[in-house]
């Protein structure tokens, strides 16, 4: 079991608990569900109903948000990753705070398409409480989802970083 420091002595298992939790309370979010199980939870995934969620029509009627936090040791701050993917259009767009792309700092957005990542920038570091961050990456994912900008099919972030 590990503990967080600074984290009300969350663990990994309270914290995807809490993230279903607030996902249960969010519009739009269906389906909420742990994977690979509610014994052992890594990720937590929910169905979007695209309009509700965004709070008007968007280009697909559904997507899927997966969220994932995780304590590597030996750093003194949650890692996560909360990715909207819509695989209708083989698009994701998250937001990474890991150890990938060091150049970028301890967190960046991302824009893969058809499986390839194809925008990488920085974001801003937010050192609070995971379900604050979870709260404020999901009020910047309206945000970040009208900066993806198509071109001859392919998308990019282009206006990002905002």
């Amino acid at each position: 079991m590990i503990f967080l420091a600074n984290r009300d002595r969350y663990t990994q298992r309270t914290l995807l608990r809490e993230t279903h939790n607030r996902l249960s309370k969010q519009a739009g979010c269906e389906a909420i569900r742990y994977q690979p199980s509610g014994r052992r939870p890594r990720y937590v995934i929910a169905d979007i109903d695209t309009a509700v969620f965004l709070g008007e029509s968007y280009e697909v009627e559904n997507a899927r948000l997966e969220l994932r936090f995780w304590y590597p040791v030996g750093v003194d701050h949650e890692y996560y990753r909360i990715n909207w993917i819509e695989p209708p259009r083989n698009l994701m767009v998250g937001f990474h705070q890991d150890a990938d792309h060091p150049d970028l700092g301890p967190c960046h957005i991302q824009l893969n398409f058809e499986e390839t990542a194809v925008d990488r920038y920085e974001a801003a570091f937010l050192d609070a409480h995971p379900l604050t961050v979870l709260d404020n990456r999901l009020q910047q994912l309206p945000t970040a989802l009208e900066s993806i900008h198509w071109q001859d099919g392919q998308p990019s972030l282009p206006d990002w970083p905002m």
